[in-house]
């Protein structure tokens, strides 16, 4: 977004400085930042903006020159009058532009692409004046290790607080001891936090807080306390156990659900099919698990609070602290740091409320609650388990007449409201109701499933569950049909043509227009095309290697991953290439998009292959990385090369950071199965390929 500014008003680069807005809803409007969305809503209002500073800056230029404004234009970081070449310096003019009444919206002129210094342009494509400048805004401090995140900030007088938190949801504090951790040279004291009523949205879970004068006396006076817990009062939630409840879901997979769709007539579809094939496919919980766990500081000034943090939502810390301290909004600072790594955990802000609710009980000190490792995959919003029932019909020519997805996972909205079983409208939208295919009967349905940890946003969210039963069961149907892979999925999205979801009962859409952003099957056929040309789709492969195909639509964008990956005679998975093909329309910073596109690879390769997050009775069983894996060097994709299809003005902006992500699993287990005929139909691949498995 600064390389759209500052090239619409046509800003020397070197001058450029970036600066991290305070939370305030009121001053910048919605500073949420998910969803992939920051360009789709903010590059048009951006270059609007900037075309508004330019044309006020060569306004006052002619002012001062006393000359007509079409005489004058901006350069780089100055305003020319052209019939002399006198200059004046952008500082030279901004008290005077600061004067001038904006220009109206009918009466800007927006720079030609063919005009841009740096929207679209890689480093290496910059004018030669700026290329010494780094592109990322803060990719400097990053490496230099001068950039703060909320672990960095101390403040004086600060307290460093831990918190023993309950071990299953909805648990509370039955009886606890700190005489142990009292005699903790450093423990200054221990307060205990009421457990939250559930469903409990954004509220902390409750426990015991250590405060200290470090975090290592924090740590260790937390592994001192002794207390004993009342699991149950978390009912059901205490006796969680999430592979009985996957097996709960099969059976329940077996019975209709609510319809979220429906097209033609499933039924008659069914009695006149020559072949059908039932598959359930399986995604485990998984934890975002953020580089830098959870941090926040408080302090209390009278009737005015200070809050730094790394948050996405600064607004809701903002609104959230200033309730529960009996403060004015306005009142509240709320300070952001570099993220460290979100991916939807930090935004929900309930460690920042944490660090409220004890500067409050210290009596305005400041206050710092860590999170520790063990304390961001026991306590986090967890990615939905899910289970997706499949079945398809096929007519006596292979084609597929008639397609049944019933999915049942638990929704996010029972974190906020109780009794909730069934998906809601957005994350149904997520690869289900969305899903482009030509199919003549379409029945999409959502079975109960209840969540009994917290659910929360984990980047693409439901697209991963959804994505991968879908483009895994095209596979099959593929396999079921006696057609090439690719021939068939094509065959699937039939003819080139502009979907308003809404005639597929989709009215989220990712919050977008549906006129300006339909479902656009000519761009999802696009990055298929390119990214098997890309690959050498087809190409005789050697034993034990084979290549995978997944494409899927999310976020406003379109992407298609073909993985060539090999299976060792021992079952390990090395993933020797990937080729991804993204269209989100204009790509402002292709740097970024192609670092999000290979980010989102390396983070799918976890999906498909390690990550996993497991419940028995009502506990987290991963500690650590030890055993919540995550791909290392060793296991990463060796090469990852990302495409560009449609980088132009012609189509608007989609969203980046999060469609890469949904085809890369199924892409991996596709390309397991062409190595070795096993199908995977349960998500972490781990040891199932393994002899024996």
């Amino acid at each position: 977004l600064v390389m759209v500014a500052a090239d619409e008003l046509g800003a020397d680069w070197s001058k450029v400085k970036a600066t991290q807005a305070p939370g305030d809803s009121e001053t910048y409007g919605n500073q949420d930042t998910d969803g992939s969305r920051s360009m789709r809503h903010w590059f048009d209002p951006m270059r609007r903006a900037a075309a508004s500073a330019r044309r006020m800056l060569e306004q006052a230029a002619a002012d001062k020159w006393q000359v007509p404004v079409s005489q004058c234009r901006v350069r780089v970081h100055d305003v020319e009058h052209i019939p002399t070449g006198r200059v004046y310096e952008f500082a030279a003019l901004a008290e005077d532009a600061a004067k001038l009444d904006v220009p109206a919206r009918d009466k800007l002129v927006l720079k030609k692409p063919e005009e841009w210094r740096y929207i679209m342009r890689n480093p290496e494509g910059f004018p030669k004046k700026n290329k010494q400048q780094p592109l990322a805004v803060d990719g400097m401090d990053i490496v230099t290790g001068k950039a703060l995140y909320a672990a960095d900030v101390y403040w004086d007088n600060m307290l460093f607080a831990v918190i023993a938190r309950p071990p299953s949801y909805g648990a509370k504090v039955a009886s606890y001891d700190a005489n142990a951790t009292m005699k903790i040279p450093g423990v200054v004291k221990v307060i205990e936090l009421p457990t939250a009523s559930q469903p409990s949205a954004f509220e902390p879970l409750g426990g015991i807080a250590v405060l200290a004068e470090n975090t290592w006396a924090a740590m260790k006076g937390r592994d001192a306390l002794s207390i004993q817990w009342d699991t149950a009062a978390a009912g059901e939630n205490g006796r969680y156990d999430s592979q009985a409840f996957r097996t709960l879901l099969e059976e329940r997979a077996k019975e209709s659900g609510e319809v979220l769709r429906s097209d033609g007539d499933l039924a008659a579809a069914k009695k006149a099919a020559k072949s059908s094939l039932s598959v359930n496919y399986y995604a485990p919980h998984m934890a975002q698990a953020p580089m830098e766990p959870m941090a926040a500081i408080v302090r209390i000034r009278g009737d005015k609070a200070d809050v730094w943090t790394s948050v996405q939502n600064p607004q809701l810390a903002r609104g959230g602290v200033a309730q529960r301290l009996g403060l004015k909004p306005e009142n509240v600072t709320v300070e952001c740091g570099l993220m460290g790594g979100g991916f939807g955990r930090k935004a929900k802000p309930d460690y920042v409320f944490e660090a409220a609710d004890l500067s409050k009980a210290m009596g305005g000190r400041p206050v710092r609650v860590q999170w520790t490792r063990d304390d961001d995959l026991h306590h986090s919003y967890f990615h939905t388990v899910a289970l997706e029932h499949m079945e398809g019909y096929l007519d006596d020519k292979g084609k597929v007449s008639g397609w049944l997805h019933r999915s049942l996972a638990p929704s996010i909205s029972s974190v906020f409201a109780p009794g909730v079983v069934h998906l809601g409208g957005a994350e149904a939208a997520q690869g289900i109701r969305s899903m482009p295919f030509a199919i003549p009967a379409v029945q999409q349905e959502s079975g109960a499933a209840e969540g009994h940890v917290r659910i929360g946003w984990f980047r693409s969210v439901y697209n991963i569950p959804h994505a991968f039963a879908v483009q895994s069961f095209v596979a099959e149907l593929a396999d079921k049909a006696g057609k090439e892979h690719k021939a068939f999925l094509l065959e699937l999205l039939g003819p080139d043509r502009e979907i308003d979801p809404r005639t597929f009962n989709e009215n989220w859409n990712y919050g977008e227009n549906p006129e300006l952003y339909p479902i656009d099957v000519a761009r999802c056929k696009g990055v298929l095309e390119r990214a098997t040309k890309e690959a050498g789709w087809g190409k005789k492969m050697p034993a034990g290697r084979g290549l995978g195909l997944a494409v899927h639509n999310s976020f406003a964008s379109y992407c298609a991953v073909v993985i060539d990956a090999e299976v060792t005679k021992d079952g390990q998975v090395i993933i020797h290439r990937a080729d991804i093909a993204i269209d989100c329309g204009p790509q402002v910073n292709p740097d970024r998009v192609r670092s999000q596109m290979e980010g989102a690879c390396i983070m799918g390769t976890g999906i498909a292959l390690m990550t996993e997050i497991t419940a028995r009775d009502g506990r987290i069983q991963q500690d650590n990385f030890h055993n919540y894996l995550v791909p290392r060097m060793p296991e990463a994709p060796r090469e990852i090369h990302v495409h560009a299809v449609n980088n132009h003005l012609d189509v608007p902006p989609g969203g980046v950071g999060e469609p890469g992500l949904p085809p890369v699993a199924p892409a991996i287990c596709n390309a397991i199965f062409a190595a070795t005929g096993k199908r995977i139909r349960t998500l972490p691949v781990g040891d199932q390929l393994k002899a024996g498995a």
